[in-house]
């Protein structure tokens, strides 16, 4: 196979933004439980549940965006900057929607939301303060994740990247301002970390709103946002989105039950794995900047039609991302010593850890590939119902229950369970892969003429 310089230039071209916010914003979390571990336990605990509400959010809004690129993709590279703004007013109507009850939910009823995760009086009070301050953010988020989608779909990933990563250290340098009351400002605790947070979405609005004054990225049309032109085309935006939906929620509960399952293993085997997930996520940020590249890029090459170029692309694509998993995981192997080195855990722990990064430098080969295929290839072309049942069915009908059994029932040791719930990228390639080759996904999903709303 021969090198397609060009093909990978523009491939990178929007890879290397994206990863690097991906990266960028997996700092913050960080910066969050290292600054409010150094005021007490509580603070740190409470954040950490609290926070599990921004991640339910980013699973509604990460399928909202993600419609938006399926068919903004293939539209924009046809050329219809017309139904590209459509299709961005659709995606931007249901983020706010969904943001503004989130907003309103965690600024009226924080403490009942933080009963949902414990029963801890302190931690239900913390979490509330935190909840509250921080309420804000939920709406502003919908927008400019919303936008950073639509920047990445038409050739602004730089732009994205660039704003989201100030506003990554505008949140850091302001947490540790906020919450240990640095210069004139008052301590805050907390309260600080989340005032932190809704200070960085602030400037993220208006850094999108600055751009979208100075053409930098495609208009938000308001009355197609209340009102849109075509029937057809909303339709075709749930077709794709419901399935990326329904993937999210399975997903986002998946993992949520491997920390469970983990929880209830101990404290060293909950350190470890935190740790463990940590590293492989930082690291991971390229193989899903990769997966979100390829899918505008072949989106784009389908849209214009150029079907037999995106097929030899898809090959080369599938490829380049086990290299770049290969790639990942040697990276990791080569973290593991520095990682055991100045992370201080309990001797158990430390042991636990060892063989977590061993795992975790295997794992994300598959993770790399199947991120590819589901997440980039397979939505450029439409097909997204697939993804969905494929990541539902392996999580919550093998990895889920197998993990289940191990840990509650056959009493297996930690790193057993542990391993086992490594298995659900490699359960999943032979039938990713069998997909993959039937082409299902090689279309082009635009349409010429629409059926107008009445």
């Amino acid at each position: 196979m021969a090198f397609n310089k060009d093909l990978y230039k523009r491939l990178f071209t929007v890879v290397m933004p994206i990863a690097f916010q991906y990266l960028m914003a997996s700092l913050v979390s960080a910066s969050d439980a290292f600054m409010l571990g150094f005021l007490d336990q509580d603070s740190l605990a409470a954040s950490s549940l609290a926070g599990q509400i921004a991640f339910v959010f980013s699973l509604f809004y990460g399928a909202f965006v993600f419609g938006l690129t399926v068919l903004a993709a293939q539209y924009w590279g046809k050329g219809d900057s017309d139904t590209t703004e459509e299709v961005l007013a659709y995606a931007m109507r249901y983020s706010l929607l969904v943001g503004l009850l989130f907003t309103l939910a965690t600024a009226l009823i924080p403490a009942q939301i933080m009963h949902l995760f414990t029963s801890d009086p302190k931690l239900i009070g913390a979490g509330a303060v935190y909840l509250r301050t921080v309420s804000l953010s939920y709406l502003l988020t919908g927008f400019t994740q919303t936008y950073f989608g639509i920047m990445k779909v038409c050739d602004k990933a730089g732009l994205s990247s660039l704003i989201g990563s100030l506003a990554v250290v505008l949140n850091i340098v302001l947490n540790a301002v906020l919450i240990f009351g640095l210069g004139p400002a008052p301590e805050m605790g907390i309260a600080g970390a989340a005032l932190a947070t809704v200070c960085a979405r602030v400037f993220e609005t208006a850094s999108v709103l600055i751009a979208m004054l100075y053409k930098r990225c495609p208009p938000l049309r308001f009355g197609l946002m209340l009102r849109g032109r075509s029937r057809e085309l909303l339709r075709d935006y749930w077709k794709y989105t419901v399935p990326l939906f329904i993937n999210q929620m399975g997903w986002g509960g998946g993992v949520t039950m491997y920390s469970v399952i983990m929880g209830h293993l101990g404290s060293d085997a909950t350190a470890a794995n935190s740790i463990a997930s940590i590293v492989r996520s930082m690291i991971a940020s390229l193989c899903w900047g990769i997966a979100s590249g390829v899918g505008i890029v072949l989106g784009g090459m389908l849209g214009r039609n150029e079907l037999d170029e995106a097929k030899r692309a898809g090959g080369s694509f599938v490829r380049f991302s086990l290299l770049i998993g290969a790639g990942s995981g040697l990276v990791i192997l080569a973290l593991t010593p520095l990682v055991l080195h100045f992370i201080t855990l309990e001797p158990q722990a430390q042991y636990y850890l060892k063989y977590m990064m061993l795992m975790a430098s295997y794992y994300i080969i598959g993770n790399s590939l199947n991120s590819t295929i589901i997440g980039g290839i397979f939505p450029s072309g439409g097909d997204t119902k697939f993804g969905m049942w494929c990541d539902v069915i392996t999580l919550w009908v093998v990895v889920v229950p197998l993990g289940m059994v191990g840990a509650f029932v056959l009493k297996l040791p930690v790193l057993a369970v542990a391993f086992i719930l490594t298995l659900d990228e490699f359960v999943k390639i032979p039938v990713v892969y069998r997909h993959y080759m039937k082409y299902k996904w090689l279309r082009n999903i635009t349409k010429e003429q629409r059926e107008t709303t009445a």
